[in-house]
C-alpha cells in the first residue's frame, strides 16, 4: 500500500507519455505489415539506459523475447526498442530467430549503436514469418521526434480499440523524476503476463539490477493482476528503461526517496494494466475486485484474480445480474485458504452475502451499479490483514465475434 507521505511526492501528469521523461524520442509508421494502420514503432533514449524486463511464462517464448533477453544480459543497457505489430514472429523456428536478430541489427546500424543496445518486440498473429522486406522498410524510414508518442502508441496496437499511456512524476533529491509508459493488450490477457506489451521510460538514475527488482515488484501488483479471458501468449513483455537524465543521486533501496520511486513505478504499471483490462476484446466495463481480510497479501491476490477471471462472474456483470453465487463459486475453488463462515461480499456498496448467509439487498440498485462503466466487487475474508486487488472486464458476445475471425 502506498503511504500518504509518498503520495505527497507523486503527481499524475495529464497527457503525459513515454516521452515526458527527459532524453527520449519515438515514432511510428505504416510499413505494410497491416493494411492501413501504423505497424512499426521505435523509442530511443539519447544515451544507453539501464534496462529491466519481465517476460511471458509461456513455454513457447517468441524469438523477439530471446533476442531482447540476450541484449539486456550483455551490459544491462538498452538504447532503442523496436516494435512491430500484425505479426508476432512466434513459433517460427530458426528463421524467425534469425529475423529477430536481423531486425535488431538493422536498427543498430541505422542509429550507429551496438546491436546489444537494441531490444526487439513483436505482436500479432502467431506462426507467420516476418515479411522482412517490410521490416527493412520500417527500419529505414522510421523517424523519431520528441513528440512522436502518438505514432508509437498507435503502431503497437492489434485488436485494441484505444491507445494506452500513463505518466507520473515524483520528487527525488528535490528534483522532478518522470516515469511514463505505453502498453498494448486487449485479448489473451491473464495473470502472469499475457498477450500484452508494456514499455516504461524514466529519467531516474538507477542501476539495472535495482531497476529489475523495482519493476518485478510493481508487475506483481499490476500487470499480473489483470485478466480478460484466462489465456496467455508467447510474446508478452514489460520493458523499463532508466537513462538518469533527471540528475539526482543514484537510487537504491536505502535511498530516502526509494519508497516514493517504487510507488510511482507501481502507479504507472497499475494505470496501464487497468487500461488493458478495460479495453478487453468486446468489453463494455472494467471490473475491479478488492479483497481484504486474507491471511496474506498473496492469498488476497489469488482470490481477487480467481473472481475477476471467472467466466460466470464476467457474464453476470455483463448481464447486469447481481448473482453473488457466481462470486462465491469462484472464491470457493481458489487456492487460497477461505473460511466460508467468515466471508463478506459486496457489489459496490451493497452487502449481498455475510458469514455464510445471504443478505437482503436492492436488486434495482444492484442493476444500476452493474450498469456502470466500472464495477467494484469487495470481498472480506475475515482471516487476517492481507489485501489485494485484481482487474478484468465483462465477457460479451463481441468477444466471440472478434476471436472467431482473428486471422481473417
Amino acid at each position: 500500500m502506498i503511504q500518504a507521505d509518498e503520495m505527497n511526492q507523486i503527481e499524475k501528469v495529464a497527457n503525459g507519455s513515454i516521452l515526458t521523461p527527459k532524453g527520449y524520442r519515438a515514432g511510428g509508421i505504416h510499413s505494410g505489415l497491416r493494411y492501413r494502420k501504423k505497424d512499426f514503432a521505435l523509442v530511443m533514449s539519447d544515451t544507453p539506459a539501464s534496462a529491466a524486463a519481465v517476460y511471458t511464462q509461456s513455454h513457447f517464448q517468441a524469438p523477439p523475447l530471446k533476442v531482447t533477453q540476450e541484449s539486456i544480459a550483455k551490459q544491462g543497457k538498452i538504447q532503442g526498442v523496436v516494435v512491430n505489430s500484425a505479426v508476432a514472429n512466434a513459433c517460427t523456428g530458426e528463421e524467425g530467430l534469425a529475423n529477430a536478430y536481423r531486425m535488431r541489427e538493422m536498427i543498430a546500424q541505422r542509429f550507429d549503436i551496438p546491436n546489444h543496445f537494441v531490444a526487439v518486440a513483436s505482436t500479432g498473429v502467431i506462426g507467420q514469418q516476418l515479411p522482412m522486406d517490410k521490416i527493412e522498410y520500417g527500419c529505414e524510414k522510421i523517424d523519431l521526434s520528441e513528440d512522436g508518442q502518438e505514432g508509437f502508441q498507435q503502431a503497437i496496437l492489434t485488436t485494441d480499440t484505444r491507445q494506452k499511456s500513463a505518466c507520473y512524476q515524483v520528487t527525488i533529491d528535490g528534483k522532478t523524476v518522470s516515469i511514463g509508459g505505453a502498453s498494448k493488450g486487449s485479448g489473451m490477457i491473464h495473470p502472469n503476463m499475457a498477450t500484452m506489451l508494456g514499455f516504461i521510460t524514466t529519467d531516474a538514475r538507477i542501476e539495472p539490477d535495482v531497476l529489475q527488482k523495482a519493476l518485478s515488484r510493481s508487475i506483481d501488483k499490476s500487470f499480473n493482476q489483470i485478466t480478460v479471458d484466462g489465456e496467455t501468449s508467447t510474446n508478452d513483455m514489460v520493458l523499463a528503461l532508466a537513462n538518469g537524465e533527471a540528475g539526482h543521486s543514484e537510487l537504491h533501496e536505502e535511498h530516502p526517496d526509494w519508497g516514493a520511486f517504487q510507488s510511482t513505478l507501481q502507479l504507472v504499471c497499475e494505470d496501464l494494466a487497468k487500461q488493458i483490462a478495460k479495453d478487453g476484446e468486446g468489453a463494455t466495463k472494467l471490473i475491479e475486485v478488492n479483497v481484504t481480510g486474507a491471511k496474506t497479501n498473496e492469498q488476497a491476490r489469488i482470490v481477487a484474480k480467481k473472481v475477476v477471471g471467472s467466466s460466470l462472474v464476467k457474464t453476470a456483470v455483463y448481464g447486469l445480474d447481481a448473482n453473488w453465487g457466481r462470486i462465491v463459486g469462484a472464491i470457493g475453488h481458489s487456492e487460497a485458504e477461505v473460511n466460508a463462515e467468515a466471508c463478506d461480499i459486496y457489489i459496490e456498496d451493497q452487502l449481498v452475502f455475510s458469514n455464510g448467509t445471504p443478505c437482503s439487498f436492492s436488486e434495482e440498485q444492484a442493476t444500476e451499479d452493474l450498469d456502470k462503466e466500472e464495477v467494484t466487487i469487495a470481498i472480506h475474508l475475515g482471516e487476517g490483514d492481507g489485501s489485494g486487488t485484481a482487474w478484468g472486464c465483462d465477457l460479451t458476445y463481441d468477444y466471440i465475434k472478434i476471436n472467431a475471425s482473428y486471422r481473417t
